[in-house]
Order: C-alpha cells, then sequence, then structure tokens
C-alpha cells in the first residue's frame, strides 16, 4: 500500500490525518458487490462506518442501496447518490423528527424495533398522508463471538425484537392502517470472524421465515445484516466476500424467494484507509518505552473505547527491531494505541500508520481537548 514514493508525499502534509487508498477502496468494492450480485443478493452500505463524501460518492457509484442510522446520514447519502428507494432506516432511537425526514425523502423502509415504535411511526404516517414501509428487526440471540461491546444479536441487547415478543408486535402491526409490512431484518454484531455464526443465523432466519409463512406473513425482503470481519493483521488482504455469501446461498432454506440483502460496512473501507502519525517523543518509562504521537484517541477512538487492536507500521525507518508503547498526547492514561509493538527503531520525526482505520475511525473522531478533527487525504491527491 505505501511505496516509497507515496511515504514521500505523505511527509509532505501536516499530521495527524487520515490516508485513503482509493484504489484499494475501488478494488474492494468490485470484489464484494460482484460477488454478491453473482448469488443474486443486494448490497446496503453501513454509513455508519464511514460518511466521508468522497468515499461515500465512490460507493455509491457501484450500485449499492444505503443502511443508516440517523436522518442526517440519510440525507448525506442521498445527496452523495445513493438512491432514496434502496435507503433503510434502522435504529432502536428514531426520533420524530427523523422519522417525518425519511418519509418526506421517500425510503424503502424503516427496519423497526418495537411494537411502541410501529405505533409512533404509524402516527405520523397518517398525520402526513404517507404510508410507511417496515421490517421488522428481530433479535434472533445468536452469539457473534466478537468483542462484547459490538455484540448485538442477543436477548441481553437493547437491540431488535425478542422472539418472544415477535407474535405480540405482529398482533399490533396488523392493527395499524399507515404501516406496509415489507420483510424481516436481522443484525447479530461487528467484526465477525468466525463464519460459522452466520451458518447459525442462516438456521434461526429459516426458521422464522416459516413460523411467518405459516402466519401469512411471509417476507417479501430479508435482510441479514452484516458483520462480515476484516483482518486487522494483514491490512491489505480483502475480507473472504465469495465464502461470506456462499454461507447464505448454501444455507438458507431454497424455498424462500424473498429478496436478501446485506449491510457491509467495515468489510468495504476499513483497509483503504490509515490514521498518519508523526512521533513526537520517544519516552522512557518503568519496564517499556513510550512513542508519543500527534495523534490521539480523539483521532481513534477504537483502542481506548474497547482495546481494539491496529496494526502499527513506521514508514520511515529501517532500522533493527524495538518494543514500544504507541501513545497519544491526549490528557488520557486510555490514550493508548497499542502496548509493546515491535517497530523498527524509531525517533522523533518518524512516520507512523495506524492501518485498518477506514471504519469507525474518522466518523469517531472528536474535538477533547479543544485538537482540531483529523483532515482527510485520498491517494488521487497525492499519486
Amino acid at each position: 500500500m505505501f511505496t516509497q514514493e507515496t511515504i514521500e508525499r505523505l511527509r509532505s502534509v501536516q499530521t495527524p490525518y487520515y490516508y485513503y487508498d482509493t484504489d484499494m477502496l475501488r478494488e474492494t468494492l468490485a470484489v464484494a458487490s460482484g460477488e454478491a450480485a453473482n448469488k443474486g443478493f443486494k448490497v446496503h452500505y453501513a454509513v455508519k462506518a464511514n460518511f466521508n463524501p468522497v468515499i461515500m460518492k465512490i460507493i455509491a457509484g457501484y450500485g449499492l442501496g444505503a443502511d443508516c442510522v440517523s436522518s442526517n446520514e440519510i440525507e448525506h447519502a442521498i445527496s452523495c447518490g445513493f438512491p432514496a428507494e434502496e435507503t433503510v432506516f434502522a435504529g432502536v432511537g428514531k426520533s420524530d423528527r427523523e422519522i417525518e425526514t425519511a418519509l418526506r425523502l421517500g425510503i424503502k423502509c424503516f427496519n423497526v424495533e418495537s411494537a411502541a415504535e410501529l405505533e409512533v411511526i404509524d402516527g405520523i404516517a397518517g398525520r402526513m398522508g404517507k404510508t410507511a414501509s417496515v421490517a421488522l428487526r428481530i433479535n434472533p440471540n445468536v452469539e457473534a463471538h466478537t468483542i462484547r461491546h459490538i455484540t448485538t444479536g442477543t436477548d441481553e441487547n437493547k437491540f431488535g425484537i425478542r422472539i418472544v415478543e415477535l407474535e405480540s408486535v405482529i398482533s399490533t402491526l396488523n392493527e395499524l392502517n399507515n404501516i406496509k409490512y415489507r420483510g424481516i431484518h436481522f443484525h447479530i454484531g461487528s467484526q465477525i470472524t468466525d463464519l460459522h455464526v452466520f451458518r447459525n443465523l442462516s438456521s434461526r432466519i429459516n426458521e422464522l421465515w416459516q413460523w411467518l409463512t405459516d402466519r401469512g406473513m411471509e417476507p417479501d425482503d430479508i435482510n441479514v445484516g452484516g458483520g462480515l470481519g476484516v483482518n486487522y493483521d494483514d491490512p491489505d488482504r480483502f475480507p473472504p466476500f465469495a465464502d461470506y455469501f456462499d454461507i447464505f446461498r448454501e444455507h438458507l432454506d431454497n424455498r424462500i424467494r424473498s429478496s436478501v440483502s446485506f449491510e457491509l460496512g467495515r468489510s468495504l473501507t476499513a483497509n483503504c484507509g490509515s490514521l498518519i502519525s508523526t512521533v513526537l517523543f520517544v519516552k522512557p518509562g518503568a519496564g517499556e518505552t513510550f512513542l508519543i504521537l500527534d495523534a490521539g484517541m480523539t483521532d481513534l477512538m477504537r483502542p481506548a473505547l474497547y482495546h481494539a487492536y491496529h496494526r502499527i507500521e513506521n514508514l520511515t525507518s529501517k532500522l533493527p527491531a524495538k518494543k514500544y508503547t504507541v501513545a497519544g498526547p491526549i490528557c488520557e492514561t486510555t490514550d493508548t494505541f497499542g502496548r509493546f509493538i515491535s517497530l523498527p527503531e524509531t525517533g522523533r520525526g518518524d512516520l507512523i500508520a495506524i492501518r485498518s482505520a477506514g471504519a469507525y475511525g474518522e466518523v469517531m473522531a472528536s474535538r477533547y481537548n479543544m485538537r482540531s478533527l483529523p483532515p482527510s487525504v485520498f491517494s488521487d491527491e497525492i499519486n
């Protein structure tokens, strides 16, 4: 990803900043969209992963729909070229204003998470003279075997309609006049690398499809969610898109005639992005040596938030390796990107790349300590 020529050009830009390899992004999109199309599946891009407008416009060019979790995301996605009729609105806490905006813009459907939400959407739609298409987000109680903080599909999570509540929710839905039932939706978590998890999800979907069909509620659409993980140890490797889509093709009941869609985010954008930073100081500690960077947890929150791992590379040193604890300048002890990381011997002014930061990186940045938000730089601009 980083040729010597690219590194020299990166050195001319004031750090810290996000660097996006747009060629890698396009290659990833081509593989993912091609594999999905070959199996008759539709992909929606999970906007929460990265809403940089340059990234979004590239993704929209590959014909993907948009999976949004706020009305701001909906408006932004449409402005970047995603069609409203292929935009879905998910999230456990949609405000009245957001529901009104989504109805006004004519989105594909709401992924609804409770009977109370159905009633609110019905009331707003009736007041606006609209009919709201909905999919029921069902919590399938399937363990994702991922980081606890980003698991969303078990009974202990706040997301979705629990299976024991489903009959009551359907009764409510059938009493509403401004709601059109469209299908069902699932999302069990993020950064899932054990593909057997998706086999378990497929089995649960089959059971629920049969249960709904027996009650005259066969879904037109089945949204199986996303969650496909990336290899943070090997940022230049594509996620296993073919194997991922094959799981669902092989294990969903072959009697199902519903359209099947996915909401991919991290697997599309993570590996094209890196946080580029400069070493400010090499600081000895008790049993460890700190590299103090000019990038911190305000620029990339994931390691501080839930100890997420990112590969860290020194782009400018060729010396023998030493162990470092890589930290930022923020006034928090948790402002650490990794401990006892093996890097070429590093000094002040060396250029550091924190890899696979194209998802849940720039979008989670903050101005804590009154720091400036990191800008973005694209390979198209410097190559």
